[in-house]
C-alpha cells in the first residue's frame, strides 16, 4: 500500500512513518516543518535531540534498507500542488496529521487561535476536496481527539465511538436517529477537530469518500521498536507548558526534581494511549477502512483513563518529587469523570501498553537520560483560555 502521512516529521507521525514502513507499506511523508519552527517561536526544544528530517531518513534507509520519501508541501496554503501530487503518485492511503496538536498553544495569543483554525481546517478541507478534484479512491486516516467530545457534561455514562442513538419527538410518535456525538470543545484546537468532524461526514455522505475519524486520547511515551533503533531516529519528546503533554511532563519534571505541576485540583480525568499503541492503532485503521458510502468510521484510540492527580500522586511515589498545585489556566469543571467506549481496536487485536508496564522505562529511558537537556523556565503554562485568569506563571514568579 501507498500511504501518505502527512505531517509524518511530528511526534505521532514520525514514528507512524517508520511503522508503515517497517510493515512494508511505500510510504511518502509530507510536511512543512511547521512544528520545528513554533520550536523556534517558543523558543524551547524537544527533550530528545531531533535531528533534520533528511538526515532521520537517511538513517532509516541505511539500518533497514526501506526508503522513506520526503515532500515540503503546506496543506492548508498549497492546495494545486496536493492535486498535482495526488495525481502524479496514486496512493492508496492519507493518514492526516498534518494539524497544529496543541490545546494551549491554540489558546496563547490572537494569532495562535487564527494559525490553528486556518491551517487545520483550511488543510483538512483541501485534502477531502484535493480528493474529489482527482476522483482518486483515497481511503483516509484522520487523527482526532477525545477533546471532541468535551469533558464532564455526561457524568458517568459511557462515551460511545463516534455516534449516538437519540430519540426525536413527533406528533406520530417518537423517531430514532442515530447523530454524532454532540460536541463540547474546551479550546480553539478542540473546536478545530470538531468542525473536521463536520467536513468528514459530509464528504463521506456527498461524495462517498471514505474516512475513518480516530478520537484520539492524551499520548505518552517517547519510543516506538523503530525510532529506538538509532538514536538519530529518536521521537520527540516536549515537555513545555504549550506542548508538553501532562505524563510527559511530569516524567521530565520528575527527571530534573522540579515539583510535577497540577492544575487546579487535578481531578479532572483524562484518557490516554501510548505512542506504540498509536502507531499500531493507526496500522488498524489502514486496514480497516470503510467501503464507499458507508458513514464515516470512528474509533474511540484509548487505553487507559486517569484522574490527573493520580497521576502526579504515582509518579511522586514513584521517584520522591513532590507535587505542586498550580491555578489553572483552563476554563474547566474541577474534576470531571471520563467512561469511554474502546471496543473497536480491541475487537481488531489491540493489546494495550498500560502505565505500569511502560512507566518506568520511560523515566529512565528518556527522562534522566535527557534531563540535562531541559530548561525549567520552559515548564510552566503560560497560555489561559479567558482574559483575567491568573496563570501557573504569575503564582511561580
Amino acid at each position: 500500500m501507498k500511504v501518505f502521512v502527512l505531517g509524518g516529521d511530528g511526534f505521532c507521525g514520525w514514528p507512524t512513518s517508520l511503522h508503515l514502513s517497517a510493515q512494508g507499506h511505500e510510504v511518502v511523508v509530507v510536511d512543512n516543518l511547521s512544528r520545528r519552527l513554533i520550536d523556534v517561536d517558543l523558543d524551547v526544544d524537544s527533550l530528545t535531540p531531533i535531528r533534520p528530517i533528511e538526515e532521520r531518513l537517511e538513517v532509516w534507509k541505511e539500518l533497514t534498507g526501506n526508503e522513506i520519501r520526503f515532500i515540503n508541501l503546506d496543506l492548508a496554503q498549497e492546495y494545486e500542488r496536493l492535486v498535482d501530487l495526488f495525481i502524479k503518485e496514486q496512493p492508496d492511503a492519507v493518514v492526516h496529521f498534518a494539524e497544529q496538536r496543541a490545546a494551549p498553544y491554540s489558546m496563547r495569543n490572537p494569532r495562535a487561535k487564527r494559525y490553528t483554525v486556518d491551517n487545520n481546517v483550511t488543510g483538512t478541507h483541501n485534502l477531502l476536496c484535493a480528493i474529489v478534484e482527482t476522483g482518486l479512491d483515497i481511503a483516509v486516516v484522520h487523527l482526532g481527539t477525545m477533546g471532541v467530545y468535551g469533558y464532564g457534561w455526561s457524568g458517568s455514562a459511557p462515551i460511545p465511538e463516534g455516534y449516538l442513538t437519540v430519540k426525536v419527538p413527533t406528533p406520530d410518535g417518537e423517531l430514532d436517529r442515530e447523530i454524532l456525538h454532540p460536541a463540547n470543545p474546551g479550546s480553539v484546537y478542540h473546536m478545530t477537530k470538531t468542525l473536521d468532524q463536520l467536513l468528514f461526514a459530509f464528504y463521506a455522505k456527498n461524495d462517498e469518500l471514505r474516512i475513518t475519524d480516530l478520537h484520539q486520547g492524551i499520548v505518552w511515551g517517547t519510543q516506538t521498536p523503530e525510532t529506538a533503533l538509532d538514536e538519530r531516529l529518536i521521537n520527540r519528546f516536549d515537555y513545555d507548558g504549550d506542548y508538553g503533554t501532562v505524563l510527559n511532563r511530569f516524567i521530565m519534571q520528575a527527571a530534573i526534581g522540579h515539583p510535577l505541576t497540577v492544575h487546579g485540583t487535578g481531578g479532572q480525568t483524562r484518557a490516554f494511549i501510548h505512542i506504540k499503541d498509536t502507531v499500531r492503532c493507526i496500522e488498524i485503521a489502514l486496514n480497516n477502512p470503510p467501503n464507499r458510502g458507508d458513514k464515516v468510521s470512528v474509533f474511540n484510540q484509548v487505553t487507559e483513563t486517569y484522574r490527573v492527580n493520580d497521576l502526579a500522586e504515582l509518579i511522586a511515589s514513584l521517584t520522591g518529587v513532590e507535587v505542586a498545585y498550580l491555578p489553572n489556566p483552563r476554563n474547566e469543571a474541577v474534576e470531571n469523570d471520563l467512561n469511554v467506549t474502546r471496543d473497536r481496536f480491541l475487537s481488531l487485536g489491540l493489546t494495550p501498553t498500560t502505565l505500569s508496564e511502560g512507566l518506568l522505562e520511560e523515566t529512565r529511558d528518556i527522562g534522566l537520560k535527557y534531563a540535562p537537556r531541559a530548561d525549567p523556565s520552559k515548564i510552566i503554562a503560560r497560555s489561559v483560555w479567558k482574559a483575567g485568569m491568573e496563570t501557573s506563571a504569575d503564582l511561580m514568579r
